[in-house]
């Protein structure tokens, strides 16, 4: 019969597994010093930028990060640390790291990995200042409407011309025709 710590052991790295597979980005995190309630606080945040927050014994996230082929992101785990996964958008998750960052002194960022590339803090950083993925498409149509609305207001402008010519016309025939 197996001992109960290494039952967990287990279970949290088939939990850290999956998470890897599951998310195209993870930040580490150093904690150490935070309140509970801090803790639950970043927790929920991260819940709204659909993120997960793992902590797991250090020896168990190396080994899962090495199997998975991630060696370079071994150098982040160090100390009390966790693991955050981003589910959808990375952008969003990080501006979460970064606001939580200026409120608490002792929050750390450590690294990240994105996509196939690793994440310093100053990635990360850069990462939380660029706009949401909603602001981009936002621009991205205002920047494709732009021309079209030019151009209609162009022929729109033309037309007007064209009608305010052709009414002058009419009231010049309609001169000299009373006359």
């Amino acid at each position: 019969m197996k001992k109960i710590g290494l039952i967990v052991k287990e279970v949290s790295e088939a939990r850290l597994k999956n998470s890897l597979k599951g998310s195209n980005s993870f930040f580490v995190v150093k904690y150490s010093g935070l309140s509970s309630p801090d803790i639950t606080a970043l927790r929920l945040s991260l819940k709204g930028s659909q993120a997960d927050f793992f902590v797991v014994k250090n020896a168990v996230a190396r080994r899962a990060l090495k199997n998975a082929g991630m060696e370079n992101a071994v150098k982040y785990i160090d100390g009390p640390c966790g693991i955050i996964f981003a589910k959808d958008e990375p952008v969003d998750v990080s501006k979460v790291l970064y606001n939580f960052l200026k409120d608490h002194e002792k929050f750390q960022l450590g690294g990240g990995f994105l996509k196939d590339q690793i994440l310093e803090k100053k990635d990360i950083e850069a990462l939380a200042k660029l706009p949401s993925k909603q602001a981009l498409r936002q621009q991205l149509v205002v920047a494709l409407n732009a021309p079209i609305s030019k151009f209609v207001r162009a022929l729109n402008g033309t037309l007007s011309k064209f009608v305010i010519c052709l009414d002058q016309i009419k009231e010049k025939k309609s001169k000299e025709g009373g006359k």
